[in-house]
């Protein structure tokens, strides 16, 4: 089935990122929507759909004023926002309604809005996980590494690439959290947070959010818009299982070669017709799961792909552009984000802008890859 023509027709975060805590969940939600009506020059009266994750819809189209035909609180971790933008399609082109807005908003860092992970008694996780020492996403997110690095040879010094790489983009993103560039070395010498992720192969914790305004690309070309519209080609979602312990294989995501292979088969692509690429970068071995499982290089063949330079700034595959969660900003759903960067590549107004961007892949992980989200966009329509 072809990809309904959607478009993205309006983009941006809120004010700042970090340490806000002077602004609720909701403020944060607020923000970003008011910035991203702004991107796309649009009224709250110009919104008929709305979907958001984390907090519930009906209260942030309350709170903006808005009254939506259609409404979408989809949560399945980080790639809910991959989701919402595949289920908006959807929407416009059944006729639901005709410019949906999707906003994120997050405390990671000063928490102040909804807590928790779903790790109560009752559930799953806190029946069959949590006794056995289970802590945080640390000790969990990172359960098949180190049997991955058995089965490939991946080395230390290779997981560690992964968060040399992306300070490489980050140093050139003013926004960016960390922008000093760093070595293995400085990997190593990072503190151990659980074996074998150090400090510095762990997400940052932050504040912030964004937000996405999506319509048919017909109206979107009829419209006098300040950015040129950027159109959704394919999109794939995908699920697993809420426990890590429980994954067919904790060394690849299942869900992640689900949600591509759906969104590439859409979109009508391969791995090599992609310019650039966004993969959810919680922890270190993240976007080494993610070129292997998405097809772009061979199984054990990541660690050395990134090793050698070819997702750095000049790489043949440009990755995480912006930093990524490990040095940008992670808010504890990252998915937006890297959206957000997908958009500005292929509207070339990236601060590390990359030439020639015609095609960009973003892919979201919900959990410790509970849930998997593609999205492939595209500077043309199809």
């Amino acid at each position: 089935m072809t990809m309904p023509s959607t478009a993205i027709i309006g983009a941006a975060e809120t004010d700042e990122l970090g340490t806000l805590p002077d602004r609720s969940e909701l403020q944060l939600h607020a923000e970003a929507a008011r910035n991203t009506l702004e991107d796309a020059k649009l009224a709250p009266a110009d919104i008929d759909g709305i979907a958001c994750a984390g907090q519930s819809p009906i209260a942030v189209a309350h709170y903006l004023g808005i009254e939506p035909a259609w409404i979408d609180g989809t949560g399945v971790g980080g790639a809910s926002f991959m989701f919402h933008v595949r289920h908006a399609a959807g929407a416009i082109a059944a006729g639901l309604c005709s410019t949906v807005l999707i906003t994120h908003g997050q405390s990671g860092r000063s928490r102040l809005g909804p807590a928790g992970g779903g790790r109560g008694r009752d559930s799953l996780p806190g029946q069959f996980e949590t006794p056995h020492g289970i802590v945080g996403p640390p000790t969990l997110f990172p359960m098949g590494v180190l049997r991955y690095m058995k089965e490939t040879g991946t080395t230390h010094e290779q997981l560690a690439s992964v968060a040399v790489a992306q300070r490489r983009w980050a140093a050139r993103n003013p926004r960016a959290k960390y922008r000093d560039e760093i070595t293995v070395d400085d990997v190593f010498a990072s503190p151990m947070i659980a074996y074998p992720m150090h400090k510095l192969e762990c997400c940052l914790v932050t504040d912030g959010g964004g937000a996405l305004i999506l319509t048919s690309s017909d109206r979107a070309e009829e419209m006098d818009l300040p950015h040129p519209p950027v159109h959704l080609l394919g999109a794939g979602e995908a699920m697993e299982t809420p426990m890590v312990s429980q994954m067919e294989d904790v060394t690849s995501s299942k869900a992640f070669r689900r949600s591509s292979a759906a969104a590439f088969a859409q979109a009508g692509i391969t791995p090599d017709d992609v310019d650039h690429l966004m993969i959810y970068d919680a922890f270190a071995h993240l976007p080494i799961y993610g070129l292997e499982d998405l097809g772009f290089v061979g199984r054990g063949e990541a660690g050395a792909f990134i090793e050698e330079g070819h997702t750095s700034p000049g790489g043949r595959l440009p990755l995480n552009t912006n930093g990524g969660g490990l040095s940008y900003t992670h808010t504890g759903m990252y998915g937006m984000f890297a959206l957000q960067e997908s958009v500005r590549q292929l509207r070339g107004t990236a601060p590390a802008q990359v030439d020639g961007v015609e095609i960009s892949v973003a892919q979201g992980v919900g959990g410790m890859f509970m849930s998997g989200g593609t999205v492939v966009l595209g500077r043309e329509r199809r």
